[in-house]
């Protein structure tokens, strides 16, 4: 099935995720310059730890370029996309199967608007990618801007596909803005 990448993506993610696609495209970029050029990286990787970091950089590049044709082409039908934190933001998951995931990500993307995006740190070992890094945003609900905070993601890979994306942040800097 053909994908019209732009349009697509708005539909599943709206508006403010575009906005944050931006950001992430252009800090994406350099990060991953960065990361890679660093001689205790992607160099020393085994094959696998270096296949599994090429693929979930491929879907966090994919996913801030607004490109849904490569995201959805690494996301594994039964993919875990878990964020920890206060359950009353509503994109606090976790959500299971890529059918829930598309449904949540317009969802975040109405409420949340990144500001600030910049991977620190990243590596792989075997089917394991963490990433580290620094953000911040603004809560659409309360208009109010969380402040720069901390980030770590951990992904899985199998068989390809991107299984589960695991997200953790300061959820409690992100609750108190979003109630206001």
């Amino acid at each position: 099935m053909a994908v019209n990448k732009q349009s697509d993506f708005e539909y599943f993610i709206g508006e403010q995720f575009m906005e944050r696609r931006t950001l992430l495209k252009t800090s994406l970029g350099a990060s991953l310059s960065l990361i890679l050029a660093q001689s205790a990286g992607a160099a020393e990787m085994d094959k696998t730890s270096q296949e599994t970091f090429d693929i979930v950089m491929g879907f966090m590049g994919a996913m801030g370029s607004g490109d849904m044709e490569t995201m959805l082409s690494l996301m594994a039908d039964d993919m875990v996309w878990h964020n920890e934190g206060d359950k009353a933001l509503p994109w606090i998951g976790p959500w299971n199967g890529k059918d829930k995931i598309l449904a949540f990500l317009p969802v975040f993307g109405e409420n949340f608007k990144t500001t600030e995006w910049e991977n620190t740190d990243a590596f792989a070992s075997g089917d394991t990618v963490a990433v580290f890094g620094k953000m911040n945003g603004v809560t659409t609900r309360s208009g109010k801007e969380i402040g720069e905070f901390t980030f770590a993601m951990r992904a899985k890979v199998r068989d390809g596909k991107v299984v589960l994306w695991n997200w953790f942040e300061d959820s409690y800097a992100v609750s108190q803005a979003y109630h206001g």
